[in-house]
C-alpha cells in the first residue's frame, strides 16, 4: 500500500487527530466515504439524476397503489 507501514498510518492517525480533534472524525469518514461512492458511482455508469417527468411518477404511484 504505498510503502506505508503501520508505523507510517499511526503518525498520519496522529496528525489528523490533533489537526481536526477527535469529535470531527465521524463527519470526515462519513464525507469521505460519500465521496468514494459518488466516485464509484460515477465510473461505473450509474445515473444519479432520474429525469422522469413529475406526472409520469404520479400516475405510476397511483397505479401502484390501486394494485395493492
Amino acid at each position: 500500500m504505498f510503502g506505508l507501514g503501520i508505523p507510517e498510518l499511526l503518525v498520519i492517525l496522529f496528525i489528523v487527530l490533533i489537526v481536526f480533534g477527535a469529535s470531527r472524525l465521524p463527519e470526515i469518514g462519513s464525507g469521505l466515504g460519500k465521496a468514494i461512492r459518488g466516485f464509484k458511482d460515477a465510473t461505473s455508469g450509474k445515473d444519479a439524476i432520474d429525469v422522469t417527468p413529475k406526472e409520469k411518477k404520479e400516475a405510476e404511484g397511483k397505479t401502484e397503489g390501486q394494485k395493492s
